[in-house]
């Protein structure tokens, strides 16, 4: 359980009364959570998860110790049909899953992590090549995390875009978009679209 709050006295009030009711231990300031990893400074705090991704490379078991400068390789189109069916599909599916929750604090990984769950059901060797190449990103970039600053403003602001057909198996476009409350990244999200767009105004509408 997290309490969070501006009132110190408040949250210890709070705290001596689920004392009373249930069986608990304080164990002080945030640090981890969840696999979440929370660090805090005067000018702010941070949130990472490089455990979460140290872990993740050792049951990947990569042969090499190759880095790359970005998770995916501008404008690859996957398609299902792509390479040779893999013989045991567990390891993609649950590498997969772990990127899922990775993007909880990494949204440079938000667009790959999109297309590679696709394949989940039905993954090939092409698509497992991928999947290694953002995994070989990550190690590069292990220690990057979000940072929230405490002098941000509250203005909110939102940023979308849209492709426009680019699925090359049933032609829907993708959108995104990332909240901003002052100088903080606080939310994001890649998702195909449910339709086919008929232009690229539509799509971006």
């Amino acid at each position: 359980m997290i309490i969070t709050g501006d009132d110190p006295e408040y949250i210890a009030f709070v705290k001596v009364r689920l004392r009373d009711q249930f069986l608990m231990t304080d164990l002080g300031p945030l640090r981890y959570f969840l696999g979440i990893e929370v660090s805090s400074t005067s000018d702010g705090f941070s949130i990472s998860q490089e455990k979460h991704i140290q872990d993740l490379l050792a049951r990947a078991s990569l042969g090499d110790e190759r880095t790359v400068e970005t998770p995916m390789k501008l404008n690859v189109k996957l398609r299902p049909t792509d390479g040779d069916p893999l013989p045991d599909p567990t390891r993609y599916r649950h590498l997969v899953g772990s990127l899922v929750y990775l993007a909880v604090t990494r949204p440079d990984i938000s667009y790959p992590v999109h297309i590679l769950s696709q394949f989940v059901s039905a993954p090939t060797t092409v698509h497992y090549s991928h999947l290694l190449r953002v995994l070989r990103y990550l190690r590069g970039t292990i220690t990057r995390r979000l940072f929230f600053p405490r002098s941000s403003s509250l203005q909110l602001q939102c940023y979308s875009d849209a492709t426009w057909a680019s699925d090359p198996t049933d032609r829907r476009s993708l959108s995104a978009y990332c909240v901003f409350l002052g100088g903080s990244l606080i939310a994001w999200k890649t998702k195909k679209q449910t339709a086919v767009s008929r232009s690229s105004v539509e799509a971006e509408l």
